[in-house]
């Protein structure tokens, strides 16, 4: 396999001297480097997708009859929930999407027809005209990126960093064409897929959205999705069952220090070797969008770097399909504002992706400025021309309604059992191996098994972030009525072969079992959500490592399921274990994992281990930069490592000592009792405070407010905070509070930054709250609405009141918040 790997790599004209190179040292080397490219720097691609005469001849027709408005309309795509479908029967956008908690109806559980309906509604109004210009029709995209993830039904593949333990390009390219068929059944007709990060520090958030730290890997597997998403060139590509792909996101989102929308400061050269191999194939392939990427490159926003996305992406590398910007990413471009930003299509972005109220500015904005020259004639002809290429070349011109397409409606497609079959196989090559002392595994299947663990019968934890939901928090089993949760397919397997299976939450049994399998680990998230100060697994909860300990001690052999977007420091929970499996996020068939641990009737694996790390696994917690040629490499488990039952090997007792290193969670601002580290708790005026229990002994402060003064809570960052990209991720302030007294008058809840206090009226959710604890969510846009600065908020929160008040507060956090977000009015 490592030889196809490598001929993957050099047709993608990458030399093996270029992906070979010193990347430590060239990153060390480049803290004040340039962010402007030189073209002649990359190489030149075999681009497989020529431009077709006929195809062009049809784009400018088109282009020659359309006026201002409509070529400005097509470089703005807006979010459904901003947006109506009769608003396209004036304006008339090239696209809409649905972002990560956007949905028909704002039902993010609606069903299939519920979006081919919606889809339906938005093309006939933007067909929709009598004035002889042309009728360009809508497309939609979606974060299809584990299958068509959005969509209750659907099949959810493993997430990219078990795809890549696989080593498997060909099954990546079937996970793509199902995952394109489910998507089309739905009418959508656009797939925000593949991520091709190659991501070098492991805190980030985003890391299991990629497939390695080693770029020969992604190189390997970016080209083999793009086809299976759009189809191979020459073969069947852009036919009906496939949707436009889309390659994401240029470029260096992998090398930002793990954190989200950050900075990648490496030199040229390692943008181009190991954060470019993705590109180097997904191009060459027949990709026809790319989105340029939240993150910067030696300090400049990559969506307005014109050397890149013009000089290197579209010049020297000669892409000739559209770039799409993140969410509101061009309001980050200096100079620019969410509704307002000429740069960031002067530099190469086409299409603006906008979500809020205010796309009616951007539209006008943008129209103003392409009358006045300030976008010139030229560029704006150029995005437009791009848009209308693609949209030629999927056949979007010609395919009618979405719910008169080839597969559309076909909802019995969602979930399909070829397509289970095929995650399932996914699942089983995914899986790694860490350890198998003693040679636990495989399990007899006629043994007494229990199944213990909060994530044993839970396939959204399974499913991790992007699935249903954005953060893939807010689910249970009852919205995957297509999967199967790891101790289903345990069941059954054990069952067949004459066993029992008991399944135990925590643990516990009156008969001892032959063995335990203890299914455990991080809880769901998506992006900024998912950034760490450290791979320490739970620091600050121990009840999984308490549980395999119990069973442990109890002689009962233990057999650990880790789930993970990431390799993570588990020292503990390794030495807790017999065997340790590290299976990443597999998605909706977890079946795929008893098929590995169980053994077949004759006792013998029924299915080898195959997976091999596709990330280095940290010996220790601060080692979230360990990548295989970086000066010092030192990892518990090197790139590469996996047991099989064929060849095991035995893992000693691991240290577990810890050094003194920064922890916690950064979107915390107090819990526990206490002030999160970096943030200061202030307290004053008309208002006495107690400790109380809620989880535990005195995790929570009792505020009593006595009236007849200002009594005022805060809690201040001792730096100013920059939440600008959560609150453009429409994230809120979230508080876990109990009333003790009613409010005797207004209550107030601020956040405040140097000079600017923005305040919001919680009065009327404070008297409706009963005697139990409640959860109050803010928006943060309601803050940055009134004026504070959310690059440089001093105090995430200020709680006031000048009358009677008393109040309990437990937690307090920033957060996906649950239902519709609005500002509270009184």
């Amino acid at each position: 396999m490592r030889a196809k790997f490598k001929a993957l790599v050099g047709v993608a004209g990458m030399t093996a001297c270029a992906i070979g190179a010193p990347i430590a040292a060239q990153q060390a080397a480049a803290p004040n480097a340039s962010a402007v490219a030189n073209p002649a720097n990359w190489p030149q691609l075999p681009m497989k997708l020529k431009r077709d005469p006929k195809v062009e001849a049809r784009v400018e027709a088109m282009l020659a009859k359309m006026s201002v408005e409509d070529k400005v309309g097509q470089l703005i795509q807006v979010d459904i929930a901003s947006i109506k479908p009769a608003d396209l029967e004036t304006y008339k956008f090239g696209s809409i999407l649905n972002g990560g908690n956007s949905a028909p109806n704002n039902d993010e559980l609606a069903p299939a027809p519920e979006w081919l309906k919606l889809f339906d509604a938005f093309y006939d109004a933007s067909m929709k005209r009598s004035d002889g210009r042309p009728k360009v029709p809508v497309i939609w995209g979606t974060d299809a990126v584990h299958g068509a993830n959005n969509i209750v039904g659907a099949t959810l593949f493993p997430h990219n960093i078990g795809l890549g333990a696989m080593r498997n390009p060909d099954l990546v390219r079937k996970i793509g064409a199902a995952t394109a068929a489910e998507t089309a059944a739905t009418g959508i007709d656009w797939s925000f897929a593949p991520t091709v990060a190659v991501v070098q520090d492991d805190r980030w958030g985003r890391t299991y959205e990629s497939y390695s730290e080693e770029p020969e890997v992604v190189a390997a597997y970016a080209g083999a999705m793009v086809e299976g998403i759009q189809g191979t060139i020459g073969r069947d590509f852009m036919k009906p069952g496939h949707v436009i792909s889309s390659v994401k996101h240029f470029l260096g989102d992998g090398g930002t220090g793990g954190r989200d929308q950050g900075d990648t400061r490496v030199s040229e050269a390692v943008l181009r070797d190991v954060h470019g191999a993705g590109y180097m194939t997904s191009l060459p392939a027949g990709a026809l969008t790319v989105m340029p990427s939240f993150s910067s490159w030696n300090g400049e926003k990559m969506t307005g770097n014109k050397s890149m996305l013009t000089g290197v992406l579209k010049d020297r590398w000669g892409f000739q399909g559209f770039t799409v910007g993140d969410w509101n990413a061009h309001g980050q471009v200096p100079g620019c504002t969410n509704e307002d930003c000429a740069a960031a299509i002067n530099a190469g972005l086409d299409m603006f992706m906008y979500s809020g109220p205010g796309w009616k500015q951007l539209y006008a904005n943008t129209l103003r400025e392409a009358k006045d020259g300030t976008i010139p004639r030229a560029r704006l002809d150029d995005a437009v021309r791009r848009i209308l290429r693609v949209k030629v070349i999927a056949g979007t011109f010609d395919a009618g309604r979405p719910s008169a397409r080839p597969l559309s409606g076909k909802f019995n497609l969602l979930g399909a059992p070829e397509h289970r079959a095929i995650a399932r196989q996914a699942v089983r090559e995914s899986l790694v191996l860490l350890k198998n002392n003693g040679g636990v595994l495989p399990l007899k299947p006629s043994a007494n098994i229990l199944v213990a663990g909060a994530a044993a019968d839970d396939i959204g934890q399974a499913s991790g972030g992007w699935s249903i939901t954005w953060q893939g928090t807010d689910v249970s089993n009852k919205d995957f009525p297509n999967g199967q949760s790891i101790w289903s397919g345990i069941d059954q397997a054990v069952r067949a072969g004459g066993g029992k299976a008991t399944l135990s939450r925590d643990g516990s049994f009156t008969a001892k079992p032959d063995a335990a399998i203890v299914v455990f680990g991080e809880k769901p998230y998506a992006e900024f959500a998912g950034d760490r100060a450290t791979l320490e697994y739970s620091p600050e909860d121990k009840s999984d490592l308490a549980l395999l300990k119990k069973l442990k001690a109890a002689g009962v052999p233990v057999v650990a399921v880790f789930l993970s977007g990431r390799p993570m420091w588990v020292n503990p929970e390794l030495n807790a274990a017999d065997a340790f499996v590290a299976a990443f996020l597999p998605g909706t068939e977890g079946g795929g994992v008893a098929d590995v641990l169980v053994a077949g009737k004759d006792g013998r694996p029924a299915h080898d281990f195959k997976g091999k790390l596709s990330f280095s696994w940290p010996k220790r917690v601060d080692q979230y930069v360990l990548n295989r040629r970086d000066a010092n490499y030192d990892p518990l488990f090197p790139f590469g490592y996996g047991l099989t039952y064929a060849a095991g090997a035995t893992v000693p007792v691991l240290d577990e000592t810890k050094p003194d290193v920064a922890a916690g969670d950064a979107s915390q601002f107090f819990g526990r009792g206490r002030a999160a580290p970096g943030v200061m708790l202030e307290a004053g005026g008309a208002l006495t405070s107690a400790r109380v229990d809620r989880r535990a002994q005195e995790d929570s402060l009792r505020f009593v407010f006595k009236g007849g003064g200002d009594g005022r809570v805060a809690l201040a960052a001792g730096t100013p905070r920059d939440l600008s990209r959560e609150a453009n991720g429409q994230l809120s302030l979230v508080v876990e509070y109990r009333v003790t007294a009613k409010p005797q008058g207004p209550v107030m809840l601020a956040m405040e930054n140097n000079g600017k206090s923005a305040a919001v009226p919680i009065t009327a959710a404070l008297n409706g709250a009963g005697s139990d604890w409640a959860t109050l969510a803010v928006p943060l846009s309601c803050f940055a609405s009134k004026g504070v600065d959310m690059t440089k908020v001093a105090r995430p929160l200020v709680l006031t009141s000048a009358s009677a008040l008393g109040i309990d507060i437990s937690d307090v956090r920033l957060a996906m918040a649950q239902g519709p977000m609005a500002c509270p009015s009184k």
